[in-house]
């Protein structure tokens, strides 16, 4: 059975830090690509970050370039993204998701869609409070 598991969210104040893990299982972890995503009240769900945990490479969103970090442990099977200098409009639930890594034999990369992504958690709640 296919797990993903978020943790680490909470309550924190604008420019403190928070880092959340997403911790994998029922699936070849090296092999995937593990992706952040939040969701506000009344919004839509948008893409935060990904890992492709096949070859490393990273990609981020514009508004949280230079803030956010995504990182994988593969002993682990474990994705943490260390968000610093956190703003109000972070405030959402975060979600991870995981796809294939591989299509066709070609390297995957994500456009950063909730629609690229097979399997979910369940969401951390993270609130940032001015």
């Amino acid at each position: 059975e296919v797990q993903l598991v978020e943790s680490g969210g909470g309550l924190v104040q604008a420019g403190g830090s928070l880092r959340l893990s997403c911790a994998a299982s029922g699936f070849t972890f090296d092999d995937h690509v593990i992706g952040w995503f939040r969701q506000a009240p009344g919004k839509e769900r948008e893409g935060v970050s990904y890992i492709n945990n096949l070859d490393g490479s990273t990609s981020y969103a514009d508004s949280v370039k230079s803030r956010f970090t995504i990182s994988s442990d593969n002993a682990k099977n474990t994705v943490y993204l260390q968000m610093n200098i956190l703003k109000t409009e972070d405030t959402a639930v975060y979600y991870c998701g995981a796809t294939a890594a591989r299509v066709g034999g070609a390297i995957y990369e994500p456009v950063l869609q909730s629609y690229e992504f097979d399997y979910w958690g369940q969401g951390t709640q993270v609130t940032v409070s001015s």
